[in-house]
């Protein structure tokens, strides 16, 4: 999983990548020669009393260093900038790739999940590209070049390391076995964690309302004594690297000293060798240190790649077809024809044998009680889901043989939840046209009615908007998500229960006001007010997922019961009468 994953969005910096590998070789290469020439200025210099070589062996280690030093800086450099843009490409490609989700994907790994796959699971990966630039690649050439270059010198005490470093390795591999499914286990609970601090954050005002603080306390106080559980897991199993680590070091050091002095005081290697071979024994420890360091990183960065390839790897429910047909008809033209859906896995369908269609020009309301599948109904027009049987036209055409982007560019969609982005007034308008003038911005708020308080806020169009809107009441925020799809000025307009939070006063004068905006197009409203939608063209009642009745107000009132008894139980009797 990490190495395909690596691989994909790594293959555009192949380049910076090659230079970083070449510039590191030179750098560790450059490392490893020092001790050899300070061995041979030692034995051939400062024991034998020559000036001349020293100057010379000195400046040859002067040139080396600097090499070392402008060949790690530059690889440093490239490889850094290649991960940290490996690492922003991933996390473009993961919001890319949430965005085609449909509800039932959003719903099957959980926002909060998604939020963490997005962020501290990417996190992950790059910590492990970044560290990868400095240590992959020095690491193995050190190490057996350091071995190497170590039984040149003498192989007598050299051969400590021969078994030293398989051991130290294996005792690494040991570790990092268990540390794979721990590191599972923590992001896993950092999940369970983000869904709990959100649902608290989201849901304060609840909360607080019904006294549910300790609970809620205690609540998260359970996930993080998850989390902390499995992070001291994977802590106590890091704690075992590094005196693992540091025994089997210095074990080695003595040993290499305890047999290269005997040999020393034979005679049978020079005092110099001895330095040189210390050096390399540092070297070789340093490397194994740096590939612990790598090898503690991995197994988090490989459960991370494994939960961002299965948000790749998911296929959405709802996604354009191979070869999408043109746009060509009016898509203020919608008809239903047997249209049925049901939730994955659901025994019931939400709606069954749905028929009906919407001119131009033309208002249609859809009503029904609570549950009757209204919302999903605009939805399948949207196509935010697909329908289980029949098919759904926009414009003539099968909207699943239409791009969602062509669709979705000619229709504006009000849900229920009105939400604001965090910016301005005028940025969120602009989400429905970006090239809107202020004077095309003024009018849609004038049909909206909210003209009147946005030149109350300081600043007008320009005022601050926060995450979500929570600085307007409910009504204001759904005045303002009208006005925002009046921007669009599209041939189809669906309003999804819109209007739920506005006065009788203020809901009659922006649905009169719609009227003339929306002259040419057609309308389809989602209502559970009757007073809202008594005046449309033509009203579709819904009762358990079928049509019960479709007409204008006075004739569902005589024909349809559902619409009567949904009628009595809001007006008064005179005005159903």
């Amino acid at each position: 999983m990490l190495l395909g994953l690596l691989r994909r969005f790594l293959a555009p910096y192949r380049v910076p990548i090659a230079a970083v590998i070449a510039l590191q070789c030179v750098a560790t290469l450059a490392m490893l020669y020092l001790p050899t020439l300070n061995a041979d200025l030692v034995d051939n210099g400062v024991t034998t009393g020559d000036t001349d070589h020293i100057r010379r062996v000195g400046m040859w280690m002067l040139l080396v260093t600097a090499l070392q030093i402008v060949a790690s800086a530059c690889s440093m450099y490239l490889g850094s900038r290649a991960a940290m843009a490996a690492g922003r490409d991933i996390r473009a490609a993961l919001l890319r790739r949430v965005g085609t989700f449909s509800a039932h994907e959003v719903g099957r790994f959980g926002v909060p999940s998604l939020i963490t796959r997005t962020t501290n699971d990417v996190d992950q990966v790059q910590t492990l590209l970044v560290l990868s630039v400095s240590l992959l690649v020095p690491a193995p050439i050190m190490c057996a070049g350091g071995i190497v270059l170590a039984l040149r010198q003498g192989p007598d005490p050299a051969w400590v390391l021969v078994i030293a470093v398989p051991v130290l390795g294996a005792a690494m591999a040991a570790v990092i076995a268990r540390s794979v499914p721990a590191y599972r286990t923590v992001q896993t609970a950092l999940d369970r964690v983000t869904l709990v601090l959100r649902e608290q954050i989201t849901g304060i005002r609840i909360v607080r309302a019904f006294v549910r603080e300790s609970p809620e306390r205690e609540r998260f106080a359970a996930a993080n004594r998850e989390l902390t559980g499995a992070a001291l897991t994977v802590g106590r199993l890091t704690a075992l690297m590094y005196p693992l680590v540091l025994v089997i070091s210095n074990v080695t050091s003595v040993a290499v000293l305890w047999f290269g002095g005997r040999e020393v005081d034979a005679g049978s290697i020079r005092i110099g060798v001895l330095s040189a071979m210390t050096v390399y024994l540092m070297q070789i420890l340093a490397a194994v240190m740096m590939a612990s360091f790598l090898a503690m990183i991995a197994p988090r960065a490989a459960v991370s790649a494994e939960r961002i390839r299965a948000v790749f790897d998911t296929r959405p429910a709802v996604a354009d077809p191979d070869r999408p047909r043109p746009f060509a008809g009016d898509p203020a033209v919608v008809e239903l024809r047997g249209v049925a859906y049901g939730f994955p896995g659901a025994e019931a369908m939400v709606l069954r044998d749905i028929d009906f269609r919407v001119e131009p020009g033309r208002h249609t309301a859809i009503v029904g009680a609570t549950g009757s599948g209204k919302t999903t109904l605009l939805d399948l027009i949207a196509r935010q889901i697909d329908v289980t049987a029949g098919s759904v036209r926009v414009g003539g055409t099968d909207v699943r043989e239409l791009a969602r982007a062509q669709l979705r560019a000619r229709i504006a969609v009000v849900p229920q939840q009105s939400y604001l982005f965090a910016g301005t007034i005028a940025s969120n308008l602009r989400l429905g046209d970006p090239t809107a003038d202020d004077e095309k911005l003024w009018a849609a708020l004038e049909t909206a009615q909210a003209a009147d308080f946005v030149r109350d806020l300081p600043g007008g169009l320009a005022a601050e908007v926060t995450q979500g809107g929570s600085g307007f009441s409910g009504g204001q925020r759904q005045r303002l998500a009208i006005a925002r799809a009046v921007v669009r000025q599209p041939r189809l307009y669906l309003f999804d229960d819109c209007f739920s939070a506005l006065d009788a006063g203020t809901d009659a004068r922006v649905r009169a006001a719609l009227r003339t905006v929306t002259a040419d197009a057609s309308v389809v409203t989602v209502s559970q007010r009757i007073s809202t939608v008594r005046d449309v063209d033509r009203i579709v009642v819904l009762d358990r997922g079928t049509v019960a009745g479709i007409g204008t107000h006075e004739q569902l009132l005589d024909s349809c019961p559902e619409y009567r008894e949904l009628a009595e139980s809001q007006l008064e009797a005179q005005e159903v009468l």
